[in-house]
């Protein structure tokens, strides 16, 4: 993975990490917390998504992994909001 890549990624995961924050009220980690879930999100959903057959485009491939990634952020984000809660 080049220099590149590496920002992309990071860029796509911060706007993924403050959308989800927008869409998952109440289980946000704050914005810096979203940002951080959003890339790790970006990086799990990236992966996860097209090896489970469930992969998309949108037409454009930053659009595709900006909702790849936002799809990813949101499920961490319930996860994580779930399992503070349950303590």
């Amino acid at each position: 993975m080049d220099l590149q890549t590496l920002i992309i990624w990071l860029i796509v995961g911060g706007v993924a990490g403050f959308l989800a924050g927008l869409i998952v009220k109440g289980y946000g980690l704050g914005i810096v917390g979203n940002i951080v879930v959003g890339i790790v999100g970006a990086v799990l959903a990236g992966w996860l998504l097209p090896t489970l057959g469930l992969g998309f485009s949108l037409g454009s491939p930053i659009i595709t992994a900006i909702v790849y990634a936002t799809i990813g952020a949101v499920v961490l984000l319930v996860l994580l909001g779930l399992v503070r809660r349950a303590r």
